[in-house]
């Protein structure tokens, strides 16, 4: 374990260093994450405008959602969308045999070896917003809403990551698999507002084919309190099992892999 650790504090180091050279790139696309926030709100205070709810929410419980959105795509753009893009071009150019002769797991490798700090900004402003919109609302989380929030936003980020990792592996057989990237991109913007938005088999589907309900709405659902732990629990085991989906998809896709000299 203490050599994962010790890895990743050296992909962070690495990382850190060469954002550092171009320093004038962190303010400007700071300055673009918050207009690209204030364009949100904007758009969630076009659908109050006629009404008093979303879905059975309210306005500030959606703002509240939107920031775990925001920060979820935090995560996303810092470690995921970096690392996933340059795995298809390992597969793709063959250079991913390099990566399978280093002394490390290489999912591992691939998941955290490019990391993008400035888009820590978007995590910081997205629970920045989740903490405005609690005081609007009067709620000031306990110990235990705290620790229910943080187990199901772990497990929303782990849900997430497995669906990207699954997608991307796919790379391993298919040439081209940009198409797959547009379409969990496309999956994702539903998750801007709660899932009971909505209806019939759309509602199924964004909740059991396609866990846009454990992304975004059941965290936010957490902090303001309409979940309980029944719901934290269920929300670990979806994601445990799309962790293990992922990994054991990972390792059949290994052992098909036939290199770039074959």
């Amino acid at each position: 374990m203490s050599k994962y650790v010790n890895c990743f504090r050296e992909f962070l180091r690495a990382c850190l260093v060469e954002e550092l050279e171009h320093r004038a790139n962190f303010a400007a696309n700071l300055m673009s994450t918050v207009f690209w926030l204030a364009m949100a709100v904007f758009t969630v205070q076009l659908y109050f405008f006629r009404t008093p709810s979303v879905g059975g929410w309210s306005y500030y419980e959606v703002l509240a959602l939107l920031g775990v959105f925001t920060a979820i795509h935090g995560f996303i753009e810092f470690f995921l969308q970096p690392n996933m893009s340059r795995l298809v071009t390992h597969i793709r150019q063959g250079t991913l045999d390099y990566v399978l002769t280093k002394p490390i797991d290489s999912q591992f490798y691939v998941s955290f070896r490019h990391l993008v700090f400035w888009r820590l900004a978007d995590v910081a402003l997205g629970l920045g917003m989740i903490a405005f919109a609690l005081m609007e609302l009067g709620i000031t989380p306990n110990t235990k809403s705290m620790v229910l929030f943080v187990l199901i936003f772990a497990s929303a980020l782990a849900v997430v990551y497995s669906l990207w990792m699954g997608m991307m592996t796919v790379s391993f057989w298919a040439v081209k698999v940009d198409n797959l990237s547009f379409l969990f991109t496309s999956f994702f913007e539903t998750a801007r507002f709660p899932v009971s938005v909505y209806k019939g088999a759309l509602r199924f589907a964004l909740t059991y084919v396609f866990p846009v309900a454990f992304i975004t709405t059941y965290p936010a659902a957490a902090i303001v309190g309409r979940l309980g732990w029944t719901e934290g629990a269920g929300s670990l085991a979806v994601a445990a099992l799309c962790l293990w989906i992922s990994r054991q998809f990972w390792k059949f896709a290994l052992a098909h892999y036939t290199s770039a000299s074959s």
